[in-house]
């Protein structure tokens, strides 16, 4: 007798009583009849407040209001443990998504306040608790807006807008899109995961700086310079960019502005959260291939126009090299980021092709390497090519490199490729870009150790006023 009094056994058995009590109710549905019944009974302990959001006013125009709340509600979880909810397929392949019902009931949760929203037909109800309404409302009301924002700006497309002459008033200055497709992301490109992740924080710590600028009296906008040899993986780090921003992207073909006026009327049609890219800058400059002036450029790149014309935005420049390129237009304020894009080294070449032929390793790689540390080398574009070519053939894919490697890989075919280009008159842009997987590379032989001396992988070039640092090793840049 004395066991059943014992405080331990007692316990056991309500312990083992509870868990049988719910497994039934859980069998039998009733869990859900006990719910509801202990919603009701709380209810009549306190006193609601309610409000309507209509889908349409007085005058029949739709309420976005509306729209906010829907899309919010229809993006919380406890949607999944609501009584009704409709099922429908995604626009993505195999993607199901969950929709509310009519005169459903979901329940959310604010700064420690219950919540519940009534889908009644074409109107949503918010039942709030009066004692809670003067605290919550207005924040969670703008929480709504928030969230909304945040969704709307993840499921937009993205778009590619070109600077063309206008068939039907033959003027330039005028933007055409097409949706912006391009599959590269700093996921699938080839390169060093401590470069990329260097350039995905500095990237982030842009996205969350608009306080920050906006306290030192700047614009909110970032300036990059990608320089190297044609085929080095420029243009797809362009798309690899635009797609963790999530910014549309506006290509300007300078060749097709008539003068720097129309390239700042360009610049204001431009949009904010958006990538502006001019490539092959320095050729244009060199060539004066443009109408554009170097004044302009310079007025584009930081003058008061580019601060009157929407904030959020990221500038791209492309260049062969920057070497005799006017020092005005590389100093900081201007270009922020500085990324040199190289020919392959050896361990470029075996990231290609793991990436391209899954191999890690292979009989030939001794004699790649051998020929690479002789000062050989293409672009990841000519080796990405090769490989393409021959990918059901490892062996005979490693063959044509090192076969092209002794004829074209003292750099002239990745010249040879500059020059193809120049003949057909075209300028790529980022959906048109048939680099592999925007690859960065070092430089090839023993000109690796100097250049990470003098340049490194990736800096923030710095002047007197403006100190900055180099990205690669943490260290200002002298």
């Amino acid at each position: 007798m004395t066991i059943l009094y014992n405080p331990f056994f007692l316990l056991l058995i309500a312990f083992v009583s509870l868990f049988l009590f719910r497994v039934v109710l859980i069998k039998t549905g009733l869990i859900h009849i006990v719910k509801k019944k202990w919603r009701f009974i709380e209810d009549c302990f306190h006193v609601y407040q309610f409000f309507k959001v209509p889908e349409f006013n007085e005058s029949m125009q739709r309420n976005q209001l509306y729209q906010k709340v829907f899309v919010y509600l229809n993006s919380l979880t406890s949607i999944e443990d609501s009584d009704f909810t409709n099922l429908f397929t995604g626009k993505k392949p195999n993607e199901i998504v969950l929709r509310l019902d009519p005169n459903q009931v979901l329940e959310d949760d604010f700064l420690g306040a219950k919540i519940f929203w009534i889908n009644e037909d074409k109107t949503l109800v918010l039942k709030i608790r009066k004692a809670d309404k003067r605290r919550v409302l207005r924040p969670y009301l703008q929480h709504i807006h928030t969230v909304f924002d945040e969704l709307n700006e993840k499921k937009r497309d993205l778009k590619l807008y070109m600077n063309v002459l206008d068939d039907h008033d033959g003027q330039n200055g005028r933007w055409r899109s097409v949706p912006f497709t391009h599959p590269s992301t700093f996921e699938t490109i080839a390169m060093e995961s401590d470069l990329k992740n260097k350039v995905k924080s500095d990237l982030d710590s842009f996205l969350k700086a608009k306080q920050y600028y906006n306290r030192l009296g700047r614009v909110w906008k970032r300036s990059y310079l990608l320089y190297g040899p044609s085929g080095t993986g420029k243009s797809s780090f362009v798309a690899a960019m635009a797609n963790f921003l999530n910014y549309d992207v506006y290509d300007i073909d300078l060749s097709k502005v008539s003068d720097d006026s129309e390239l700042k009327f360009l610049l204001l049609q431009s949009t904010a959260k958006s990538v502006i890219v001019i490539e092959d800058l320095d050729r244009y400059l060199s060539e004066k291939s443009t109408a554009v002036s170097l004044s302009g450029i310079l007025n584009f790149m930081d003058g008061i126009l580019s601060s009157c014309c929407g904030e959020e935005r990221v500038m791209v420049f492309t260049m062969n090299g920057k070497d005799h390129v006017d020092p005005a237009i590389l100093r900081p304020g201007r270009i922020d980021v500085h990324i040199h894009f190289p020919l392959c080294d050896f361990t470029a070449f075996k990231t290609l092709a793991n990436s391209y032929l899954g191999l890690k390793d292979h009989k030939l790689f001794p004699q790649v390497e051998e020929i690479f540390q002789n000062g050989a080398s293409l672009s990841p574009a000519e080796i990405g090519e090769l490989m393409i070519a021959n990918r059901n053939s490892p062996s005979r894919a490693l063959k044509s490199v090192i076969n092209a490697l002794h004829t074209d890989g003292d750099g002239r075919g990745a010249l040879n490729i500059g020059r193809r280009l120049s003949d057909n008159g075209s300028r790529k842009s980022v959906e048109e870009i048939g680099e592999p997987s925007g690859v960065f590379c070092k430089e090839g032989g023993h000109a690796v150790k100097e250049f990470k001396k003098l340049y490194g992988l990736l800096r923030i070039k710095s002047n007197r006023k403006s100190p900055s640092f180099d990205l690669s090793s943490g260290q200002k840049d002298s």
